[in-house]
């Protein structure tokens, strides 16, 4: 693992995957790849309910991890990788509160969402993959089941913030904002600026649309 971004979701993470992946630094474990490894759910139900996991059989095959699972594990991930570089991804709070309310709580926190529920019965795995990711972010530690308390949600996303900027050594992190943009990021990661336009994914409108394209995949395989 070279690149281990602590960032929680909707702060750009998926944008700052892509940037990752095209210096280099891939592939780029993002929480949309926990189902391309259907075999390692319960290691992630196992880790979700706080038991010991081999977090480097997990990420096996990645280079870097952006965005939640990994994010919730990041204090075990800088300590398992002491050479990765380490980057934050940051946001307004307020903003970042109503994309979430609009895309991955709905998703996969929320139980009254109809576009989740059709997804689940038609995407294999996704219904285990959302028991876990409630386990671990929405009804667990993460939120304890409160996250449609506005304040309450804000607060742990400022504290998550903190904490990181308290426990990484400043020589291996990188707080930037979500289009942090190639210059930034290139001279953090030591690597050339390429020659073309900083990724920008991270639209809560494509979300719903990558949800649908899943779900058409998966009804094509079947």
């Amino acid at each position: 693992m070279k690149v281990i971004g602590v960032g929680i979701g909707r702060t750009g993470t998926l944008s700052l995957k892509a940037a990752v992946e095209r210096l280099g630094f891939g592939p780029c474990f993002h929480g949309r790849h926990v189902l391309d490894h259907r075999e390692r759910l319960p290691l992630w139900m196992a880790a979700a309910s706080g038991e010991k996991v081999d977090l480097r059989g997990l990420f096996a095959g990645y280079e870097s991890t952006m965005d939640w699972p990994g994010a919730s594990f990041w204090r075990e991930l800088v300590e398992a990788y002491p050479d990765a570089k380490v980057i934050l991804t940051e946001r307004d709070p307020d903003s970042w509160y109503d994309s979430v309310a609009r895309t991955i709580y709905p998703m996969f926190g929320s139980r009254s969402d109809p576009r989740a529920e059709e997804a689940r019965q038609v995407v294999p795995g996704l219904d285990i993959m959302t028991e876990f990711t409630r386990r671990l972010i929405w009804d667990g530690a993460f939120f304890g089941g409160r996250f449609e308390d506005r304040d309450h949600a804000i607060a742990v996303f400022m504290a998550h913030n903190e904490a990181v900027r308290r426990e990484v050594p400043a020589e291996r992190l990188l707080i930037c904002e979500a289009a942090v943009g190639w210059d930034v990021l290139c001279d953090f990661l030591d690597v050339p600026v390429p020659d073309e336009p900083y990724p920008h994914l991270n639209d809560p409108d494509r979300f719903w649309g990558r949800v649908q394209a899943r779900m058409a995949e998966s009804q094509g395989a079947s």
